[in-house]
């Protein structure tokens, strides 16, 4: 196989996933609090054919003698865009949007047995019932919200109303009289780009020791900026991530072209040896 067509078949692979990411996004488009995830490219080893020797041949030139022959390009990050984005107002006293970049709300999640704090923009909460008549401030999914302290908010039942305020305290009416039951812990994500997404709208702090980093390092804890009765719709740009699926597509089909046209030449010139 020829270099031009490893050069194909290598970036072929990169692109697909490049196309997978826009799929991803595109997917989750009315997902709350969702942010889009961008793709950016780098260009894999390239070799240098130094077969320009003449000393006047350097005059004037920006670029250095010779042919540069590449292998290709790879999937070189993938970023977050943190943007904040549209506030819809849905009347329920539960929903809750952070109206502050980079702020995100802690949640427990408990996976093959393992318990584990992540962290989330979709504020959409709902009430599960325990036992003794109480109840658990949860996400959609069933996970406890947190509250200062790193604990579930936990209240009785048996409420008439329930109301979450700018900083994130929850009060409820009983009665004549409102009771205290929790306020929402919310960290801000000081390198919010070194947070692993864990599927479900979720993130969850990386290898520490690995990365060599403190917790503080990636996120501290905040007073809580909220609204209640808004959700935060996703940041994605439709408008933008079609674009990108048929440039992505038109980049895909080139390279496969490449390849076929390759294979093509490759048997002309076993015909003619034979």
């Amino acid at each position: 196989m020829s270099r031009t067509m490893i050069q194909a078949a290598v970036t072929m692979n990169q692109l697909q996933q490049k196309l997978d990411l826009i799929g991803n996004n595109l997917a989750n488009s009315q997902t709350t609090g969702y942010k889009a995830r961008q793709a950016d490219f780098s260009s894999l080893l390239f070799q240098q054919i130094n077969n320009m020797t003449d000393p006047r041949n350097a005059e004037g030139r920006l670029t250095p003698d010779g042919i540069r022959v590449g292998s290709g390009a790879r999937l070189g990050a993938i970023n977050l865009d943190l943007s904040l984005g549209t506030l819809k107002e849905t009347g329920r006293d539960l929903d809750v949007a952070l109206l502050e970049q980079n702020y995100l709300f802690k949640i427990r999640v408990t996976e093959n047995n393992v318990e584990e704090i992540r962290y989330t923009r979709d504020g959409a909460f709902y009430l599960s019932p325990l036992e003794n008549n109480q109840v658990m401030l949860t996400t959609k999914d069933g996970d406890p919200v947190l509250g200062v302290g790193d604990q579930p908010i936990i209240f009785n039942d048996g409420f008439d109303g329930i109301t979450i305020s700018d900083n994130g305290q929850i009060m409820v009416n009983r009665g004549n009289y409102s009771e205290y039951v929790g306020q929402l812990a919310v960290v801000e994500a000081v390198r919010p780009r070194l947070l692993e997404a864990t599927g479900n709208n979720n993130f969850r702090l990386p290898d520490l020791n690995a990365l060599n980093y403190n917790e503080a390092d990636i996120i501290q804890d905040v007073q809580a900026n909220v609204k209640s009765g808004t959700l935060e719709t996703s940041n994605v740009n439709m408008a933008k991530e079609l674009t990108d699926l048929i440039t992505t597509q038109r980049s895909y089909q080139f390279n496969a072209r490449t390849i076929s046209m390759g294979d093509q030449m490759m048997g002309l010139i076993n015909q003619l040896r034979s």
